[in-house]
């Protein structure tokens, strides 16, 4: 802390190059008086208020014990109060009546790094200053409220540079973090020692940069800030600098908010999205473990056998030249399925041109490969479908939403009917999937790989998946994706969807 009052000049606070604030410091119209004392009680810092309120000057009174000077006037209360501030980590706060300065004190005190704050006013003070010095304070004062509101209203301060000392305004600190402390002077030390430890050095050096002179009119922060009863609390901080004639700042006028539950909404949504992520990310993975063991399976345990009969087959022709041509022809036969049965595998597994076929037709295609194996009729609905106003992506998103779908009812549903809708109407392209199997209870939580699979491609354009289900009576999946307007290779405007 100085050992020295010092004074400040009238000084004007910019903003982008204009000024916006003329006007003292507030702590220099306060009534509040401040001072500091080391752990013998020797004065380190003794300010203007306090040389009104006590009638003692600084220099008369800095460098000397402050028992010393008040030993047959100063009540017994204050010293126990004071002495007993010292093992405090939190603000005191009371009201003592001093007869011989005749009247109430209202006082609170703040420990930090081995110096014990005092910040003290007295009741019958305000009538002790002349007219024109409240009309100035009460100018100040407005003009402070007018530029920190546009801030925020939570927790108004004032810190002055020259003196390291910062006004606590209003009850916002108490009401917040719980200090009981308003319209008051505290010292840097005291809010430094409350900004969490991982983030005081990075506040520190910010605050550095301005006191040194860092260009800048705005100051901004966010860091954690410890309560009264001791947790943390997430704050943004927002300052204005006050700049003297030479451009040197000496105030920042500002306010601090508390973001706690903004942050923990933040670390909540971003933690829901790693773990919606997380499970997308299985789901892809498990779905391609079980593609390839399907195909595995299908290569070793049916194509496989088929290639073994068809070398006996060979083999018995060249044994039994009699009926070569016939064990010839079964053999071709049987090199024929193989063939047949590894274009439906590929065909499942490729990527669908959409682009020179079109999603219709590649629908119609799976669904003729695969009811030629499969005891169940499936409707394929699209004489609303304008495919000229899906782009590609969708298409294959589309194609591969329907094709998850249709296994799943094949595999799990029991269904003898089915029925696919593809529509595009209201900016909108529709896919409805319906069967008339056994259905489901959708008050049971699930997590089937294939249903995860259909709601991450849906996601990527904005999309959105329904399901409408009862056991017993069917299964209906609705899937819906906007479209926006987009211009074509021929410079027409068309709709695509949104990826």
């Amino acid at each position: 802390m100085p050992n020295a009052v010092l004074t400040t000049q009238d000084s004007t606070l910019k903003i982008a190059g204009k000024i916006s604030y003329l006007g003292k410091p507030v702590s220099d119209t306060i009534l509040n008086g401040f001072i500091t004392v080391d752990r013998n009680w020797v004065v380190i810092y003794w300010n203007k208020a306090a040389e009104k309120l006590l009638g003692i000057e600084a220099r008369n009174i800095l460098g000397k014990n402050l028992w010393s000077q008040f030993a047959a006037t100063l009540p017994v209360e204050f010293y126990q109060v004071y002495d007993k501030a010292f093992t405090n980590d939190i603000p005191v706060h009371f009201e003592e009546y001093w007869g011989e300065m005749g009247g109430w004190f209202n006082v609170i005190t703040y420990y930090s790094k081995g110096t014990l704050s005092i910040s003290f006013k007295n009741s019958n003070q305000p009538f002790a200053y002349p007219q024109d010095q409240s009309i100035k304070r009460f100018e100040a004062l407005s003009e402070l409220y007018k530029l920190v509101t546009e801030v925020t209203n939570d927790c108004l301060w004032e810190w002055n540079f020259l003196t390291d000392e910062v006004f606590w305004i209003d009850g916002g600190h108490q009401r917040v973090f719980g200090y009981p402390i308003q319209n008051a002077l505290i010292p840097s030390t005291f809010w430094e020692d409350r900004v969490h430890p991982e983030d005081k050095v990075r506040m520190l050096a910010s605050i550095e940069d301005i006191k040194k002179g860092k260009p800048i009119d705005l100051w901004e922060a966010e860091y954690r800030f410890k309560k009264s009863k001791g947790d943390y609390a997430f704050v943004h901080d927002r300052g204005h600098i006050v700049y003297d004639e030479n451009s040197r700042p000496i105030r920042m006028v500002g306010a601090t908010q508390d973001i706690t539950k903004k942050v923990s909404l933040q670390n909540e949504v971003i933690e829901k999205e790693f773990q919606h992520r997380r499970e997308v990310t299985s789901a892809m993975l498990t779905a391609q473990e079980k593609e390839r063991s399907a195909v595995g399976q299908e290569l070793h345990d049916n194509l496989n056998q088929i290639l073994v009969v068809a070398k006996m087959y060979i083999q018995m022709s060249e044994m039994n030249t009699g009926k070569r041509k016939e064990f010839i022809d079964r053999a071709s036969e049987c090199i024929t399925d193989v063939v047949q049965q590894i274009r439906i595998i590929s065909k499942n597994l490729a990527v669908p041109d959409t682009h020179i076929s079109g999603l219709s037709v590649n629908i119609e295609s799976l669904l003729g490969d695969l009811l030629k194996v499969q005891p169940i009729k499936i409707d394929f609905v699209n004489a609303a479908l304008d495919e000229s106003l899906l782009e590609d992506k969708i298409q294959l998103t589309l194609f591969r939403i329907t094709q998850e779908q249709v296994h799943n009812i094949l595999k799990h549903s029991g269904a003898t009917e089915a029925t696919i809708t593809l529509k595009t109407e209201n900016k909108k392209v529709y896919l409805e999937i319906e069967d008339n199997g056994n259905g489901c209870d959708l008050t049971e939580k699930r997590k089937g790989v294939g249903l995860i699979n259909i709601g991450s491609r849906a996601d990527i354009h904005n999309g959105t998946v329904n399901r409408v289900s009862t056991l017993g009576k069917g299964y209906k999946l609705e899937v819906s994706i906007p479209l926006v307007p987009v211009v074509k290779l021929d410079n027409t405007v068309g709709i695509a969807v949104t990826a």
